[in-house]
């Protein structure tokens, strides 16, 4: 099995940054095009990324403020059973953001693009905290 690991700064709160990766409405912002699940542990999110691809996950770990992982349970067969998670520590000028894709079953073209999706997605997370921008969820991969 393989993974993706990544690791990033954000100039802003604990508190900003968890809800930005942990609520639905957060998650719209940066990588879904239409989620729904409340933050807590054990929930089901829908992750909705357009037609023919409306995936779920459960909530398998929790912390408020530090820590929430996925386990994919709907989704294409390379990314059923793995699992997303980000943990959080503060920093004096922000926050350090420590995401995880864990599970591949194979470093596959897929894994090698969505290792590189990911690393974008997580860049839109960033700036949309600290400058407020906002991207359209078809344009998001192409800034």
């Amino acid at each position: 099995m393989v993974d993706v690991l990544l690791d990033l700064p954000i100039r802003a709160s604990l508190e900003r940054v968890f809800q930005a990766v942990s609520t639905a409405e957060g998650l719209d912002t940066w990588w879904t095009k239409q989620a729904r699940g409340t933050p807590q542990l054990g929930a089901e999110y829908e992750l909705g990324f357009g037609p023919g691809y409306d995936w779920r996950a459960r909530v398998i770990r929790f912390t408020p403020n530090r820590e929430i992982e996925f386990e994919m349970s709907a989704a294409d067969a390379d990314w059923t059973g793995t699992r997303v998670g980000i943990q959080l520590e503060p920093r004096e000028h922000g926050t350090w953001l420590r995401f995880h894709h864990t599970g591949w079953p194979t470093a596959n073209e897929h894994y090698r693009v969505s290792s590189n999706c990911w690393a974008q997605y997580l860049r839109v997370l960033r700036r949309s905290l600290e400058h407020g921008e906002s991207v359209c969820y078809e344009n998001r991969l192409d800034v």
